[in-house]
């Protein structure tokens, strides 16, 4: 048995088994081969990514101890909220209001906010001093 990803002409990705590569050529030609999402029998094989099998000579990655990877996540929390005290939620002004400080029209003051990616690159790109946040962080309004 032979897996492929496959997609439809309306740009559909799924999975289907066959038997061999000319199995499925044959089950193409005669129409047999349908979208699952939109019926389509104008389907072609998509791109797939090898199955690359490690080597067997490198080392195995240890499991991840749920219970390590939250005190990691607790601990990144605790500290992001350290960073922010002091600093004031301006939501999704934060662009406009980090630009007003860095151009002396605002007196400059800790915020955090929201930003699209364009308005975070543009304000990097003029060299307003920003950076992400690791974790998101509600807007006031929406913590319990």
């Amino acid at each position: 048995m032979i897996v492929f990803d496959l997609r439809c002409s309306s740009g559909h990705v799924f999975e289907a088994w066959f038997g061999s590569t000319s199995a499925w050529e044959e089950q193409r030609d005669a129409g047999q081969v349908r979208c699952p999402m939109c019926d389509s029998a104008s389907v072609e094989k998509a791109l797939m990514a090898p199955n690359v099998a490690a080597k067997s000579n490198g080392r195995a990655q240890p499991p991840v101890d749920p219970a390590q990877a939250k005190a990691l996540l607790t601990a990144l929390a605790a500290a992001q909220a350290k960073a922010l005290e002091g600093s004031t939620w301006v939501g999704g002004t934060f662009a406009s209001r980090a630009r007003a400080m860095h151009d002396g029209e605002e007196p400059a003051a800790p915020i955090h906010g929201q930003a699209s990616l364009a308005e975070a690159k543009a304000l990097v790109d003029d060299g307003v001093p920003v950076a992400p946040l690791p974790l998101p962080v509600p807007p006031p309004d929406r913590v319990n």
